[in-house]
């Protein structure tokens, strides 16, 4: 009889066990969603919430939406299609928790407004840290000023975030896919405190590394371009110092590689996706490139636009021609100019939809053609009226002009030359596609034009020097520059 009673006895125990077990999961899982509620307020939404307290703490919540703050007709700030955690006892005890992973995680930061940080407080101090959050897949959006632009996303899809919760900063690494041009971004740093009244106004911090991106995909672009820097900022406005290193990059008109380097400084506008670029540095042969300006995005236009204002302080025209031009060394010497730079988003070569306007210098020009150099020698010696010189194949000339560039047309006015005895001024156009040269000017000689020849020819020139005289010249004469940029053409004739 008495083995009855220890029978009952145990069973009525462990049903006391049993009921306290669930009854403690029950309350640890208040506690949970109390915990939760306390960081993101009332409106947080939950399903699906589970804890197990033994052998070790373990929960699940199905479903969590933290809504915007005061902000209806958004997305939730926070949506998370799947949290679980688990910790030890001591660790519990500490006030940690070891591990959380979020599956679906998505983040949609609206724009900034207008004083919305006065008298916001932050919810109370979370009671636990979370050592360690992995939430691979998730997505940061952050929402424009602008109504109708397309909001900043960033898909990443690895992401771990350590020490999450505490009120001062959270450390973090990520891996993120970049589509153009192709590659993938990594990035460590500090993240938070999470400024709940204005997310975009949390802090960000951190370095970066961009490798083997594939420029091809920009057409008429070569090259495979990698980039290091850091940043530091809040999430709506972001500035950046980095730098990058193409060793192959090239213009699909000229196919010729050059190793570029660069260096920038630039501020992101989270709220647009707006960049600015001041300065941009760039380093290719022997000459620099000092660039400023952005790359905006408009309301309609599909992708973004970019302007700059670049200049080039005695840099070597080769390196510039290089670029441009399919034939190796057509031209050597000293280079300057400045010029407007814009670059539309439109699907074409880059030759076709690069805009330029702007001006240059060249001094101590030479033609690396033999055949051409040696025309300016002449030219040089029969417009100082010394014909039977003999040609001096180094005679350097001063080039300088205007031009603009828009549809792959460059156009040149006020293009001039300068060598001993003759002063050449030319007007036309260049083809980026073709590299046909198609100038007419007027060459100003010091000589006469009988004194340009000799013999019986001088003699017969002499009869219509009067025609070709002009104010303080010897002779203007009506000239043309034809051909390719291969095989130019000099004759005579305007029309």
């Amino acid at each position: 009889m008495r083995s009855r009673w220890w029978i009952v006895a145990l069973v009525v125990i462990a049903l006391i066990v049993i009921i306290g077990l669930a009854s403690a999961d029950h309350i640890a899982a208040s506690l949970v969603a109390h915990e939760f509620r306390g960081r993101y307020g009332d409106r947080l939404q939950m399903s699906g919430l589970e804890v197990r307290l033994f052998p070790s703490i373990h929960f699940s919540v199905e479903r969590i939406v933290v809504p915007q703050n005061d902000r209806a007709g958004l997305p939730p700030l926070i949506a998370i299609a799947r949290a679980t955690g688990e910790t030890g006892w001591f660790a519990a005890l500490a006030h940690h928790v070891r591990t959380v992973r979020l599956e679906g995680l998505k983040i949609e930061i609206p724009p900034r407004r207008a004083g919305a940080l006065d008298g916001w407080k932050n919810p109370e101090k979370p009671r636990f840290v979370i050592d360690q959050v992995i939430a691979d897949g998730a997505v940061l959006e952050i929402r424009p000023k602008q109504s109708g632009k397309e909001p900043m996303q960033f898909e990443l899809y690895r992401l771990t975030v350590r020490e999450a919760g505490a009120d001062v900063p959270m450390s973090f690494e990520t891996r993120m896919k970049n589509v153009t041009p192709p590659g993938e971004i990594q990035s460590a740093g500090k993240f938070g405190p999470w400024q709940f009244g204005e997310p975009a106004a949390t802090p960000v911090s951190g370095d970066y590394s961009f490798q083997n991106a594939d420029l091809s995909v920009f057409k008429g672009i070569l090259g495979t371009l990698s980039a290091t820097g850091n940043y530091r900022g809040v999430l709506d406005r972001i500035e950046t110092d980095g730098q990058t290193d193409t060793p192959n990059f090239a213009l699909a008109i000229s196919g010729q590689p050059v190793h570029l380097t660069a260096k920038f400084h630039a501020i992101v506008d989270g709220t647009d996706g707006n960049t600015y670029l001041d300065p941009v540095e760039g380093h290719f042969g022997r000459s620099t490139v000092i660039a400023r300006g952005n790359v905006v995005g408009g309301l309609t236009a599909k992708g973004r636009v970019v302007t700059l204002d670049a200049t080039v302080t005695n840099g070597r025209l080769e390196d510039l021609l290089r670029l441009a031009i399919s034939s190796k060394d057509v031209m050597t010497g000293a280079v300057s100019f400045q010029s407007k730079m814009v670059i539309p988003p439109d699907d074409v070569d880059v030759a076709q939809k690069l805009q330029l306007d702007g001006s240059f210098t060249v001094d101590e020009a030479h033609f690396s053609k033999l055949s051409v150099q040696e025309k300016v020698s002449e030219l040089s010696n029969r417009g100082s009226g010394e014909p039977q010189e003999s040609k001096d194949d180094n005679i350097a000339s001063d080039f300088r002009g205007r031009f603009k560039l828009n549809h792959g047309m460059m156009t040149f006015t006020g293009l001039s030359f300068n060598v001993p005895g003759v002063r050449v001024a030319l007007d036309g156009s260049y083809g980026l596609v073709d590299e046909r040269l198609n100038l007419h000017g007027t060459a100003t000689l010091q000589a006469k034009l009988s004194q340009t020849t000799t013999g019986w020819k001088s003699v017969l020139l002499k009869a219509i020097d009067p025609i070709f005289k002009k104010k303080n010249a010897g002779a203007v004469l009506p000239i043309k520059v034809e051909g390719t940029a291969k095989q130019p053409r000099f004759g005579l004739g305007g029309g």
